[in-house]
């Protein structure tokens, strides 16, 4: 797939249907160590919601869809993590508003508005161990990818890569945000539940674009 067109949407977004539904336990796990173990919950509905709107949406440009499927998280999800992805997707689908579909150089757009939005929402930055330490390296892997003119199955490989390594990286850091802060020390060794959410994400577009189906 070179591109991701608006009637690849519905697709797209089923794919990440599918992911949260498979992780859901797995999620709900990992945010139980230092969290409230809701998250496997929350993100399962965020993206039921979600796909819902986009397969609804037949009248609006892929900016907008991706738009109000930000908005249908924040309305299913609205917890801390929902409306941080919530606010990511919105501010995604606004970089998007003169798109007609959805190439590298598009993709490296959503995910630098993705990022911005997430920073400013939740007060975080890079290294306190939060979804940022994972969007931050696949905006950067999109820019560079972009640059070279990479194909988009190879751009999303790429930040996939990123993602991954940003993933292992939160396992040295102590949490700074949220309930995880409580428990300081001991979220060492521990990777970030967040973090884990953002490469899922990029995970499943990457999968969707070469054609792989979601992993159980």
């Amino acid at each position: 797939m070179e591109i991701i067109s608006k009637s690849d949407l519905a697709g797209l977004f089923g794919q990440l249907r599918e992911v949260f539904a498979a992780k859901r336990d797995f999620l709900i796990e990992l945010d139980g160590k230092v969290g409230d173990s809701d998250l496997g919950l929350t993100m399962n509905k965020a993206f039921i919601a979600a796909h819902d709107s986009v397969s609804a949406n037949v009248a609006d440009p892929v900016g907008r869809t991706i738009q109000l499927a930000g908005m249908a998280i924040a309305k299913a999800a609205p917890s801390t993590m929902g409306t941080l992805v919530a606010t990511g997707f919105m501010r995604g689908g606004k970089a998007l508003e003169a798109a007609s579909s959805i190439g590298t150089a598009q993709m490296a757009l959503f995910w630098n508005a993705f990022l911005t939005g997430v920073i400013e929402r939740g007060k975080a930055k890079r290294g306190d161990k939060t979804l940022i330490d994972v969007v931050a390296p696949i905006a950067e892997a999109l820019d560079a990818s972009a640059a070279t003119q990479a194909t988009l199955a190879l751009a999303l490989s790429n930040a996939t890569a990123a993602a991954t390594a940003g993933l292992e990286a939160t396992k040295g850091m102590i949490a700074q945000h949220g309930k995880a802060a409580c428990f300081q020390e001991k979220t060492l060794g521990l990777q970030d539940a967040g973090a884990t959410v953002g490469l899922l994400i990029i995970d499943a577009m990457r999968a969707f674009v070469v054609g792989e189906k979601a992993q159980s």
